[in-house]
């Protein structure tokens, strides 16, 4: 049993087979007093109260070192889990590197069963195939050697670095959650950009170096674009025509 600062004890085990409603009204209080706590103290809380093996997804996108260093700093070994579809920018699996040797990390490297030449011969190259076949496609390449991994490594707590400014379809999303059998968990959730990067200074950490060249988001080579006048972030990915590659809203 997990005494929080407010007046309630929960045992998180148990909370994952309660019913919705009751998961609803605890998850609801245990989040007022998380958004009290800045984010490594929030971590410090998940670490000691959240039940499973804990592991951490990470794109090693523009400010990834953020929670890389958040995480790894209380917990060296902490598995990190990149799902790379083989389509990633040199620059990025450069970073990747550079980032893991810096970190020793403990990294975790999923990708789907079918390589990315032998998707294309069977498949064509379907982000240039409108919704549906960017949807298959990231399905296939970021979904589903997602939901392998958390199941292999039985992760019982998911952290990751989504935040709200990113996107509209990540505004309201709670520091904690419950998918499925799992807890989700999101320290991050509510710092601004500048916040970012005074955190990145702080701890003189890198943003990827395609910050410099004017990407804001990044994803694969094929469907990541510059941010260009009058575009938001989320115009930058995906073509302009979603945001999100569903491996935070569908598992």
């Amino acid at each position: 049993m997990a005494k929080l600062d407010i007046d309630i004890e929960v045992d998180f085990n148990a909370l994952l087979d309660a019913p919705k409603s009751d998961q609803d009204a605890v998850l609801a209080s245990v989040n007022l007093e998380l958004t009290k706590l800045k984010p490594a103290a929030r971590v410090q809380w998940a670490l000691e109260n959240l039940p499973g093996t804990h592991a951490l997804s990470s794109s090693f996108g523009i400010q990834s070192a953020l929670m890389l260093h958040l995480l790894n700093t209380q917990r060296p070994d902490i598995p990190v889990i990149l799902t790379d579809t083989g389509h990633l920018f040199d620059k990025t699996y450069q970073f990747i590197d550079l980032l893991t040797e810096r970190f020793n990390l403990n990294l975790k490297v999923y990708q789907s069963k079918m390589s990315s030449a032998w998707q294309i011969a069977r498949y064509g190259k379907e982000w240039e195939q409108g919704l549906d076949g960017i949807d298959a496609y990231n399905k296939r390449n970021k979904v589903e050697p997602m939901q392998r991994a958390l199941g292999e490594l039985e992760v019982g707590t998911w952290y990751s670095g989504l935040r709200s400014a990113q996107a509209s379809s990540r505004e309201g999303l709670p520091i904690l959650e419950i998918r499925g059998p799992r807890y989700k968990f999101l320290p991050i959730i509510d710092l601004n950009n500048k916040q970012v990067h005074e955190y990145l200074t702080e701890f003189d950490l890198p943003y990827h170096p395609l910050w410099e060249e004017g990407y804001v988001s990044l994803g694969d080579v094929h469907t990541t674009k510059k941010l260009e006048p009058g575009m938001s972030e989320e115009d930058t990915r995906f073509n302009g025509l979603k945001r999100e590659c569903g491996l935070h809203f569908e598992i």
